[in-house]
């Protein structure tokens, strides 16, 4: 198990953001009692994956996908920043509330798993 968190691929890597950023957008709709289509999940997460796909261009995340740093901050980064300026070019709510929670929430998710990947494979190499 550890040789595969170790050499993680970035295509796996990209695969578990999408999917929490995917967790937030679904989370997020369920607790404003929006109807809950895969649809309109995809449709609230789409700004949001399209920032953190930027944030993994930027930084070439493909050399180092569990990195904290520079791939998680710049997928973190994009995923908030480019998702919140593409809801507010296309009418979407962004309320400061919104902007703290989805920055804190999307920390919590990009960059934890990240955290407890890497502590995992130096706990485990150690013996």
């Amino acid at each position: 198990m550890v040789t595969a968190l170790a050499t993680m691929r970035p295509r796996t890597a990209m695969a578990v953001d999408a999917i929490f950023l995917l967790v937030f957008a679904a989370v997020g709709r369920r607790s404003h009692h929006e109807h809950d289509s895969v649809f309109g999940v995809l449709a609230t997460a789409l700004p949001f994956l399209i920032g953190a796909a930027a944030g993994w261009a930027v930084v070439r995340g493909w050399r180092a996908p569990r990195a904290i740093t520079p791939t998680g901050v710049s997928v973190w980064l994009g995923a908030v920043w480019i998702g919140m300026l593409l809801r507010a070019l296309t009418g979407q709510a962004v309320a400061w509330s919104f902007l703290l929670v989805a920055s804190a929430v999307t920390a919590l998710f990009l960059l934890g798993w990240r955290l407890i990947v890497n502590t995992l494979v130096v706990v485990r190499s150690r013996g």
